[in-house]
């Protein structure tokens, strides 16, 4: 089986890539706006983060064996600050939705996707840890969620419309 790259003529990110990003910030946009609408949808909220977890573990899968394009030609300083912000993306997509499901079960809630199956609780209860993990999933991890975001897609955009090099086209 050959590893799927991204075609250097074309300066694309593969097909799976594009998916797997465009799909995970849909699902990250869903889950901020289940938790808006209130308590009733907890459930659909916890259902979409549990799923936004295993997306994000095949998305990482994904991006070791899918080639990257090459960047356009930029400072060595940009290139470094984007791969920090992309590592720091990854590790608070992991973050947020593992806060979250450790907050449901050390608060002795199970964690449902979409009712087909549960996570089982690898922890016992606790509500002093139940309170810990939603002061870091509700409090620190959502700052740096939106944090990273923002300077992802100011990035991208400064990019796209100051440099003009058309990196927006990569990932579409």
């Amino acid at each position: 089986m050959t590893t799927p790259v991204a075609s250097p003529s074309s300066g694309k990110y593969t097909l799976a890539t594009r998916i797997f990003h465009w799909v995970g910030a849909l699902l990250i946009a869903g889950a901020w706006v289940a938790i808006e609408q209130g308590d009733d949808y907890i459930s659909l909220h916890k259902s979409i983060g549990a799923s936004f977890l295993i997306w994000t573990l095949l998305r990482i899968i994904n991006r070791f064996v899918s080639k990257a394009p090459p960047h356009p030609p930029m400072p060595k300083w940009q290139t470094g600050v984007a791969h920090l912000t992309h590592l720091g993306l990854y590790l608070a997509m992991l973050a947020m939705p593992i806060t979250g499901m450790l907050m449901s079960m050390y608060g002795g809630r199970g964690v449902s996707v979409f009712g087909l199956f549960s996570f089982p609780s690898v922890v016992g209860i606790d509500r002093e840890m139940a309170k810990l993990m939603n002061g870091i999933h509700t409090g620190a991890m959502f700052y740096v969620l939106i944090f990273l975001v923002v300077a992802h897609v100011g990035g991208a955009l400064y990019h796209q419309f100051v440099m003009k090099d058309n990196l927006i086209s990569r990932m579409k």
